[in-house]
């Protein structure tokens, strides 16, 4: 194993939530402003979940006053201070893109039933 691939493995957070496509999640990131740091929750559902390794990233996408609003967040970033799955969601698709396209009801995505 190189350098590179020696530093990847060491920054990889082994305590990640495991979630998946369709579920709901609040993410907790670090925001600095000035010298003071806080810690802002972003609830979500994942609509789509790329890379691997050190580079996966998952987007999340969520309405906030009736506009669209999408953020692309890197999972082993130092700044994401921790994931939560709030539902769990009961899709067929691995990414949602057409979500973008649906207003109102439409736009929900199906709990997922324990039988």
């Amino acid at each position: 194993m190189n350098t590179i691939e020696a530093l990847r493995q060491e920054n990889l957070k082994p305590e990640i939530t495991p979630f998946a496509i369709g579920d709901t999640v609040q993410v907790d990131v670090r925001i600095v402003e000035g010298g003071k740091e806080r810690i802002q929750a972003f609830t979500g559902t994942v609509i789509a979940r790329t890379g691997s390794g050190i580079a996966e990233t998952v987007t999340l996408r969520r309405i906030s006053h009736g506009q669209g609003v999408e953020r692309i967040i890197p999972i082993h970033s130092p700044r994401i201070a921790g994931f939560k799955r709030i539902r769990e969601g009961s899709v067929r698709r691995a990414k949602l893109y057409y979500l973008r396209g649906e207003v109102g009801n439409a736009a929900r995505v199906k709990e997922k039933r324990l039988h």
